[in-house]
């Protein structure tokens, strides 16, 4: 199973946007999945105020496993991603994505009502996925 379906069906399964994707990589990189959970577990949901979208961030984390030890590599990996996502996307910006301010309790409402969550967040989960899968593959 590739890491992009591992990611979408992690976050299907119940797992935040940002422990998906970094999860679905991790054991690639000597990384227990379990561990991979934990440290992901906070940044879903653009770290819970909206910012940065949790997938970026889980692939992001996977970007620093594979060139944390040099600095040129990791900028130049991270500038990449985020690039390539905002392409694809329109933003990286978690809010931007949804169209609604989840850092409050009325855009968390409107999310939920109106399944954005559902529909829109695993689309950023898989894109952020193929654009991660497609970083780590060239080197």
């Amino acid at each position: 199973m590739s890491e992009i379906t591992k990611a979408v069906q992690l976050f299907e399964n119940g797992y935040v946007c940002s422990q998906a994707v970094f999860a679905a990589f991790s054991p690639d990189f000597g990384l227990e999945k379990e561990t991979a959970l934990k440290i992901g577990a906070c940044f879903g949901s653009g770290m819970r105020k909206g910012e940065v979208c949790g997938a970026c961030t889980g692939a992001l984390m996977v970007l620093g496993l594979k060139y944390g030890q040099s600095k040129e590599k990791s900028n130049e990996a991270c500038k990449r991603f985020l690039d390539e996502f905002a392409k694809e996307n329109g933003s990286y910006i978690c809010n931007e994505l949804l169209e609604c301010d989840i850092s409050t309790k009325e855009g968390v409402e409107f999310a939920v009502e109106n399944n954005l969550f559902k529909e829109i967040c695993p689309k950023m989960v898989e894109s952020a996925a193929k654009i991660t899968k497609e970083i780590v593959k060239e080197e």
